[in-house]
């Protein structure tokens, strides 16, 4: 995986690489099916719903390391199925939603570059956003992995 951080004037970023085994197709529906997103993506089973198109809403309730539970929502800002997500995330005291971007290119039939992509106002938020992405990424390896075998 390849991680790269800025500071720009809009505010801190970082992008996330990673090569996964498995094709575009089956990445996207592990990120936008309830059910397997439920699995990888440490929510709460019965917790996630998703309305995947632009403008769509989505909620979640996901389990912190510490066995606590953490609700989320947001709405879906940019939907190109198989290939680009726009994922907007309410941020409490913030009238706008923080945008997270996923990107796929299939490298071939059993392989899928995915870039994650962030900006946030501080560097520590910035930093929470990159940890919790990176924790997703390898789950969501762990998961494509299980379901290859399957």
């Amino acid at each position: 995986m390849s991680t790269e951080q800025n500071t720009s004037a809009n505010g801190f970023s970082y992008k996330l690489t990673r090569t996964l085994d498995a094709p575009a197709v089956k990445v996207w529906r592990a990120w936008t099916t309830p059910e397997q997103y439920a699995q990888w993506a440490y929510a709460v089973p019965g917790s996630v719903e998703m309305d995947v198109r632009p403008g769509g809403a989505w909620k979640a309730t996901v389990v912190t390391p510490d066995g606590g539970q953490f609700p989320l929502t947001g709405s879906y800002l940019e939907v190109a199925e198989n290939r680009f997500l726009v994922v907007g995330m309410d941020v409490p005291g913030k009238p706008v939603p923080a945008a997270m971007t996923m990107e796929l290119d299939e490298q071939d039939d059993h392989h899928t570059q995915i870039v994650l992509h962030q900006t946030c106002d501080t560097a520590e938020e910035r930093d929470m956003a990159e940890q919790g992405s990176t924790m997703l990424l390898d789950s969501l390896s762990a998961f494509l992995a299980d379901e290859s075998r399957n």
